[in-house]
């Protein structure tokens, strides 16, 4: 929950949408934020199928989730966003125009939460595999990265 000026906001996608428009990594101008949207829509529906493969509480029946996940349901979801990129990442690292937006933030986050699972799963996907790296690379993300602490999912 966030609190801005004393209301509360609820779910974690409007309070990032929230964050990136008062950052300015929403997008440039309405259709940009659009765009930037269907690829964060597209990022929600793979972290969806990754929840529902991840917790359940028997570990037979995650396990069996987890290879089916990694083998059919992400491929799916990550040729979705290579086809997105090549539509609204003008040719550059990331998502939408040639800047960075939240979008690209929360597919760092999903991509690293599956290199660690899976450290070949972004292998065929070499845009995507790029986005990570270029996300990495920005100074203050960077510089996050090395000083951040180590924590469990």
């Amino acid at each position: 929950v966030l609190e801005y000026n004393g209301t509360k906001l609820p779910q974690s996608l409007s309070i990032a949408r929230f964050l990136a428009k008062q950052f300015q990594l929403a997008g440039k101008d309405n259709f940009e934020q659009a765009k930037v949207d269907a690829v964060v829509d597209t990022i929600s529906d793979a972290i969806a199928k990754y929840v529902s493969a991840r917790w359940p509480s028997d570990e037979t029946k995650k396990e069996e989730l987890m290879k089916k996940f990694f083998a059919d349901e992400l491929p799916k979801h990550l040729q979705n966003l290579e086809v997105l990129c090549k539509f609204y990442g003008n040719g550059g690292p990331f998502f939408v125009g040639n800047h960075l937006t939240w979008a690209d933030l929360l597919f760092y986050d999903l991509g690293e939460t599956f290199l660690e699972t899976n450290e070949n799963c972004l292998n065929s996907y070499p845009w995507l595999k790029q986005n990570v790296q270029e996300v990495a690379k920005q100074p203050k993300i960077a510089e996050y990265l090395k000083n951040r602490p180590k924590t469990d999912l």
